[in-house]
């Protein structure tokens, strides 16, 4: 039964995942920590960091190892295909639509319409991982500069600088912050 529950419930974060990638991330959460209670909130930044380090789309990573981590390797492919199975039928009617009516200012704007919506999500994921992070809690109420995590706002800081003023590549700060993390966190 958990497996037809993983492919259902990934099939509507597929469905309804516009955007994808980032912006698929707060349905997921939605999906598997408050609505099913299968991950905490730490599995599931946990899970958003090792999805964030694997090659390939984020939001396949983040289905692959949710799945994986509730039900199994089974749980991990039914998991993959349901997140996969929705975009590939809806971009194959929405090809044949584009092609077909893309003159219309209807369409136009839809397509116009959907943009700030896409924008919302990816930064309401964005700011559920930034203070996890920051944070020593993952209860929303506990958010205070009590509970603040000086390491990783120092990791923060790092990755911030090395992107916008030296312009370093992901995965260099990937490898940066992820070696400084285990240098510090092994002496803590």
């Amino acid at each position: 039964m958990i497996y037809l529950e993983l492919l259902l419930t990934f099939m509507l974060v597929g469905a309804l995942g516009f955007g994808g990638g980032y912006a698929v991330l707060p349905l997921i959460e939605e999906q598997l920590v408050v609505n099913h209670g299968w991950l905490t909130t730490q599995e599931f930044i946990d899970i958003l960091t090792l999805s964030e380090m694997t090659p390939g789309p984020i939001a396949v990573n983040a289905a692959t190892f949710s799945g994986n981590r509730i039900a199994g390797v089974f749980g991990g492919i039914v998991a993959t295909i349901g997140v996969v199975l929705p975009s590939f039928v809806i971009v194959i009617l929405i090809a044949y639509l584009y092609f077909k009516f893309r003159q219309l200012r209807l369409f136009q704007g839809v397509v116009e319409g959907l943009r700030p919506a896409v924008v919302a999500l990816i930064a309401s994921a964005g700011l559920t991982i930034f203070l996890n992070a920051l944070f020593h809690t993952t209860d929303n109420a506990q958010w205070s500069l009590h509970h603040i995590n000086i390491v990783n706002v120092f990791l923060f800081v790092i990755g911030f600088i090395g992107i916008r003023k030296y312009q370093l590549s992901p995965i260099n700060i990937i490898l940066l912050c992820g070696g400084l993390g285990m240098m510090i966190y092994s002496f803590i």
